[in-house]
């Protein structure tokens, strides 16, 4: 009976490692649990200990080289440090703000402290009490697409922006804007809101992440921040890293940082709400932050540009991003 227990942890857990490392993850419910990789690989761990206790030698070994797949999955996402790097600084802060109920006067606080700001779930309601909280004083410039329900997304910004079209089949909006920072250096930033991956809606998930703009390591510079839905440890995501961005969270050291959910204790939090730019940008600092009203907390990362104005370009009305 011990034995048969003990193998069967194992296997539980070697499914696990194997659709984690193979990017098996297909459908409800196994795509929302690869979220929590992080909690197995503990798990895992835990699970040495339990083998152990039963006197499953061998089940016990198998166990620990699980965990240590795992581990050495995990890991390497907190692990790093702040660029050292000189370059002109963009202060970007995302934030899902869960049916519009998110505080406006504390996410107009915390505006102050970003350059631009990506809001998802952003009302009509929402939007006008942002304005009534002084937003307009902190960020005059914007491009919003307000929505009832989950799917209105927009951008904030003090500098100018011109918004810019992004090709593609997706089922959440995004807004795509060129942001202006000074010195003739143009960023392309993409507001993102994936769908969230539950039961029916895994299919629309996945169309999601796949519409987002691959990253342009030669051309302009591309930030995309906002709610993807997913972590680092779904393979939709890492197809979309794989094409040159990288996660300001985890370039930090910062990337167990949960951002979903805030203010209860189950389900464990995870990493949700991302800041991804392409590599020729750096990151000098990452923390995320309480909102009240909203299940998500907010991300501030301050990134700093290449000192050269030949990563950008000039904002053109008729510009799409490829």
């Amino acid at each position: 009976m011990r034995a048969a227990l003990a193998w069967l942890l194992v296997a539980l857990t070697a499914g696990w490692v194997l659709t984690r490392l193979l990017g098996l993850e297909r459908g409800f419910p196994l795509v929302p649990l690869m979220a929590f990789t992080p909690v197995a690989a503990a798990g895992a761990a835990l699970l040495v200990a339990v083998a152990a206790a039963l006197r499953q030698r061998t089940a016990a070994l198998a166990a620990a080289g699980l965990a240590a797949a795992l581990v050495v999955t995990v890991t390497p996402r907190a692990v790093g440090g702040p660029t050292d790097a000189a370059g002109p600084r963009l202060r970007v802060l995302t934030v899902n703000m869960r049916y519009g109920g998110g505080s406006p006067d504390a996410l107009v606080a915390l505006a102050r402290r970003a350059d631009v700001l990506s809001v998802q779930e952003l009302t009509p309601e929402l939007a006008r009490a942002l304005d009534a909280a002084g937003l307009p004083d902190v960020m005059p410039e914007r491009v919003v697409d307000a929505r009832r329900g989950s799917e209105g997304i927009g951008l904030y910004a003090h500098r100018p922006l011109e918004r810019r079209t992004v090709p593609g089949r997706r089922h959440n909006p995004l807004v795509a804007a060129a942001l202006a920072v000074g010195g003739g250096l143009v960023v392309e930033v993409v507001a993102v809101h994936s769908t969230a991956p539950v039961r029916w809606q895994v299919g629309a998930w996945r169309d999601d992440l796949r519409a987002l703009p691959s990253a342009t390591p030669r051309g302009p510079l591309r930030v995309l921040a906002g709610d993807f839905n997913a972590t680092l440890d779904h393979a939709e995501l890492r197809r979309l890293l794989d094409t040159g961005y990288e996660d300001a969270a985890a370039e930090i050291g910062a990337g167990l940082r949960g951002t979903w959910p805030a203010g209860r204790r189950l389900p464990p939090p995870v990493a949700i709400d991302h800041v991804l730019a392409d590599p020729r940008i750096g990151v000098r600092a990452y923390s995320v932050q309480a909102i009240p009203g909203t299940d998500h907390r907010a991300v501030l990362a301050e990134l700093v540009l290449p000192q050269t104005s030949s990563a950008g370009g000039r904002p053109s009305s008729s510009a799409r991003i490829p």
